[in-house]
């Protein structure tokens, strides 16, 4: 009942509005005095902006504004009237029936007057929940199946870096860790992996800087001296420890070579104020950053990633359509890099992009760019062997480039352990018993004795013995 009470009104007003006027009648034209005193009114603001920009002297302004006047005075003088249209009250009713009798129609026929209200910041709070719960569940998914394939192959460096990385953005960060642990005991020791294994292990332990994080920083200085992420937790370390001079001077460096909009800079604005009062001394002013860095045109595509609106519709998308929206995105990392050919990190993200959609050729050609922008980290190397030999069955022969590839990742770094592991697989599949039996036993000396990856190593040289 109320709400046809309230439906009834609000027709009601909307007939009115409609029809009052054809009731009435309404000005159809206006007087002549009308445009001619608007005209003026422009000319005089015309003036004013004309002295504003230089064209008029103040003399001839002058001159201007009073014939201008003059000529609005006169069109004053003459005296106003107003056309009005014929009522039309029968026009008015028929308008009125059409849109009383149309609305009542199309409800009856559309509505559901029994529906119950919607707010929409009760929607918009639903949506937002279903979107974030979505993505929860397919990382979370995501994070199970790598757990599962890795128990298969628990040798698999790259795997346990890439769950590192997304229970990272779970926010569980004591598993993030393990998992870094494990890749950092294959050798996955480039800077970056170094970095996020060091900053897990200070999340996990609540903000402090413990003394494996301390040393996986110092590790990453070493190899990458200008690393942003190892200097920062650095600084906290020696904050943490009483340094708080030393924490101020590391900082104080690494905000002078940060971009001037870098959103770090604001972090360490807050470290050395808080150092600067612990230590008693005066709170320093940060240093002037470089310059930003020059965002190509194409800048939302450099990290392209699932916006909001994507994730919410992901939640509710088949796989098919997910890969697709997947493929989309790489996509657009693809063609970002058309335009910044020198983005070492966004070659290597494509790379990984195309080995997870299993497009080997496409990631193999993403890390073959990101080895030529970095030659010397065998790192990189090590990945586009992996996506070479990725599908290969366990007793099929590496393929001839794979295996010159590896020679090549051998000669950098000999006493990696995944070239170590693989050095050996292609000693003993062209029948080098004694070659494979030396890469295997230096890889046993490195690993763990107790550790999967050491009995998977002891099976392999036993294989051996039986030849």
């Amino acid at each position: 009942m109320i709400f046809l009470l309230l439906f009834t009104a609000v027709a009601l007003c909307a007939v009115t509005v409609v029809c009052l006027p054809l009731v009435r009648g309404v000005p159809m034209v206006a007087e002549r005095g009308q445009f001619d005193r608007a005209v003026y009114r422009d000319q005089l603001q015309e003036v004013e902006r004309d002295v504003a920009r230089g064209v008029l002297n103040p003399a001839e302004a002058g001159s201007a504004r009073l014939e201008i006047q003059r000529r609005l005075l006169a069109v004053d003088a003459v005296p106003r009237r107003q056309v009005w249209s014929e009522p039309s009250p029968r026009l008015a009713a028929f308008v009125a029936i059409l849109v009383l009798g149309g609305a009542t129609g199309l409800y009856l026929h559309f509505g559901s007057p029994s529906l119950p209200d919607a707010p929409f910041n009760g929607r918009l709070a639903q949506h937002e929940a279903d979107a974030a719960h979505g993505q929860h569940m397919d990382m979370h998914q995501a994070a199970q199946a790598l757990e599962q394939k890795l128990q298969a192959s628990p040798n698999d460096g790259a795997g346990w870096v890439l769950l590192g990385r997304t229970e990272a953005m779970l926010g569980d960060w004591q598993k993030a860790t393990d998992a870094y642990r494990q890749a950092v005991g294959l050798g996955r020791t480039s800077p970056d992996v170094m970095a996020g294994y060091g900053e897990m292990q200070v999340l996990a332990a609540g903000g402090i800087v413990p003394p494996a994080a301390h040393a996986a920083f110092t590790a990453v200085l070493a190899a990458d001296p200008k690393n942003e992420v190892a200097r920062y937790y650095l600084a906290v370390a020696d904050a943490q420890a009483g340094e708080d001079k030393r924490a101020i001077d590391r900082w104080l460096a690494l905000a002078a070579d940060l971009p001037e909009d870098s959103a770090m800079r604001e972090a360490i604005g807050r470290g050395v104020a808080e150092a600067a009062k612990d230590g008693g001394i005066p709170v320093p002013a940060l240093p002037k950053g470089a310059a930003p860095a020059p965002q190509p045109q194409a800048s939302a595509a450099a990290r392209p990633g699932p916006s909001q609106d994507q994730m919410a519709a992901a939640g509710n998308m088949s796989d098919a359509q997910r890969k697709q929206m997947i493929e989309g995105m790489v996509a657009q990392l693809a063609a970002h890099l058309q335009q910044a050919p020198n983005d070492l990190d966004g070659w290597l993200r494509l790379g990984r992009s195309y080995a997870v959609l299993g497009d080997t050729d496409k990631a193999v050609a993403a890390f073959a760019r990101a080895a030529a922008l970095k030659p010397d980290d065998p790192g990189i190397k090590m990945q586009e062997f992996q996506a070479m030999i990725a599908g290969l069955q366990p007793d099929s022969p590496l393929p001839p480039s794979a295996v010159a590839l590896l020679h090549q990742v051998a000669t950098a770094a000999p006493d990696e352990p995944d070239v170590l592991w693989y050095l050996g697989m292609e000693a003993a599949s062209n029948g080098k018993p004694d070659d494979a039996r030396r890469e295997w036993t230096k890889l046993l000396s490195q690993l763990p004795p107790d550790g999967e990856d050491a009995k998977l190593v002891r099976t392999a040289l036993d294989a051996l013995k039986r030849k």
